[in-house]
Order: structure tokens, then C-alpha cells, then sequence
């Protein structure tokens, strides 16, 4: 593999299986996870995604594996003063390390007076609803210095965002600063016709690649693309337009270096949550991209 799609990647899947369209249950999650933290391709792996909701079931069932790392991106849901009373219970014994919070749609006033009660040295993303009035959310989340979260999908094909909107989203965030991740729908590398869940009958809708996002980020963050680029970008179902080299992306007549994308990734677009980790490896194999 090359260093640059190396590095474009690096860490960049919050393995998420509990969640629809996977929907496993936790052994089967959590055995995955350990699975494919021992695998070759671990380096592609970040954190395991758990609803608040679930840690006591979490707790029991991880304490049967030989789990080393068991870097948790909680997500919480109901009532947050208390979610976060449990989750900073299990961070002060030590044996979980929370390296994210990940927070449902708030109104931005909501934000800015959560933040600051919050633990320092966690990731806190903050979901933006498809129909926010974004100027809003940008002011607050600048205020915090927090995170934003999108969705790029979901089972259904109402749930993914249109190219203008999803371009539109990361452009302002990069013009503002902002650093985000995505969740839903970004299983396989470039954009394509696929099935919304694994039952046999299932619809098919255009979802968009976790390359194309990546990629995007990067030049977005370096103010290297146009609005009508970045959808251009998340249209592109092939590799055709395409360049990887040791030491550059290159899209069209667009080039991102080597430590270009390092501090993108590194400060810009940080990860997205997936159901399945083993879809997005397998296709990189397909397009020999990966070994």
C-alpha cells in the first residue's frame, strides 16, 4: 500500500456494529472488534462505538476477552447529565479508556453551556441535523473548540445527504476549523449503487465512499477545492481520476502531499463510524489497493 492512502487512513474507522444495518449483538460485536484489532489491518481500526445505554452489558461482557485496547467512543442519547455521571464512573477505574463522547442533535445554546463541564482529553463531536441552520452550530462549536458529526447515511435512501449538501457541510467546516466525523453509509471506498442493509430483499441507493469523503477533507482543508470540485469529487465512482504515488494523492489536477494529508487527518477529518469493518477492507482488496 501506498504511504499516502496509508496515511489518508490511518485510524480512520470507528468500528460500529452494534448499530443498523450490522445490528449485532455485543458478544458478536465485541468478539469482532478484538478479532480485527489482532488483524493485519488494524492500522484502518480506531475505536469501538457503544451507546451509553449499554455499558453495564458492555462492562460484563468485555471482562472474558483479552482485549488490550478497549478504546470506546460512547455515544449518548436520553438523559446526558446521567449518561455522563456513568461514563466518568468507568473512566476513574481505569479499565476502559473513553477516548470520545459523541453527542445527539442539541440546540447550539445547548452546546456552548455543556462543554465546558465536560472532561478534558476526550473527543466530544456534536451531531448537526441535516436541516440545522449551520451558521449557528459553526458559532457555537468554534466557541467550545468541540467537534461536529454528520450523518452521510443510513437504511433508508432519504438518509443520505445530497452531494451540494454534504460538500457544503465540510467546506464550512475547514473554512471555520472545525474538525468532524462522519457516520452511516460510508462502507466502501467510492461512490456506488449498493444494498442499505445485508437482509436479501433489501432496496438499493447511491452511497458515497469513504475515499471521495477523505479525500475531500483534505483538500477542503487546505482550501484546495471549489463547491462544484467537491461535488464533482463525490460523484466519482472510479479510480480513473485518481493518482496515489508514496507521497501524494492526486485528484484531477488537485495534489495532496504526503504531509498534507497527515495534518488533515490529524486535525481535520478524524474518523467515520461503520457497522462493518471487514466491508471497507475487502473492497481496498478488490481495487488492489490494499494487499
Amino acid at each position: 500500500m501506498y504511504a499516502s492512502l496509508k496515511t489518508l487512513l490511518s485510524s480512520i474507522v470507528d468500528y460500529a456494529g452494534l448499530f443498523p444495518p450490522a445490528q449485532l449483538n455485543m458478544q458478536q460485536a465485541i468478539a469482532n472488534y478484538a478479532r480485527d484489532k489482532m488483524s493485519p489491518d488494524s492500522w484502518m481500526l480506531e475505536r469501538f462505538v457503544l451507546p451509553a445505554s449499554r455499558i453495564d452489558e458492555f462492562e460484563e461482557i468485555i471482562a472474558t476477552f483479552s482485549l488490550e485496547k478497549r478504546s470506546l467512543s460512547v455515544i449518548l442519547s436520553g438523559n446526558i447529565e446521567l449518561e455522563l455521571e456513568r461514563i466518568q464512573s468507568i473512566s476513574d477505574g481505569g479499565k476502559i479508556a473513553i477516548a470520545a463522547l459523541e453527542f445527539p442533535p442539541l440546540p447550539p445554546t445547548d452546546i456552548e453551556s455543556i462543554f465546558p463541564n465536560l472532561s478534558a482529553g476526550v473527543d466530544k463531536f456534536f451531531e448537526i441535523p441535516p436541516d440545522a441552520d449551520l451558521e449557528a452550530y459553526l458559532s457555537a462549536l468554534q466557541y467550545t473548540g468541540a467537534f461536529a458529526k454528520i450523518r452521510t447515511g443510513g437504511v433508508t435512501a432519504e438518509a443520505f445527504p445530497s452531494k451540494t449538501h454534504l460538500s457544503h457541510y465540510i467546506i464550512a467546516f475547514a473554512e471555520a476549523q472545525i474538525p468532524f466525523k462522519a457516520t452511516a453509509g460510508l462502507h466502501h471506498p467510492l461512490l456506488g449503487e449498493y444494498r442499505l442493509t445485508y437482509e436479501s430483499q433489501s432496496d438499493s441507493a447511491r452511497m458515497y465512499g469513504f475515499l471521495n469523503v477523505a479525500i475531500l477533507a483534505a483538500l477542503a482543508y487546505w482550501q484546495k477545492t471549489t463547491q462544484e470540485e467537491a461535488i464533482a469529487l463525490l460523484g466519482e465512482s472510479s479510480l480513473d481520476n485518481f493518482i496515489f504515488t508514496e507521497d501524494s494523492i492526486r485528484w484531477r489536477d488537485r495534489i495532496l502531499t504526503l504531509s498534507e494529508i497527515e495534518t488533515a487527518r490529524k486535525n481535520f477529518f478524524k474518523s467515520f463510524g461503520s457497522c462493518s469493518f471487514q466491508e471497507p477492507i475487502n473492497d481496498l482488496k478488490q481495487l488492489k489497493l490494499l494487499n
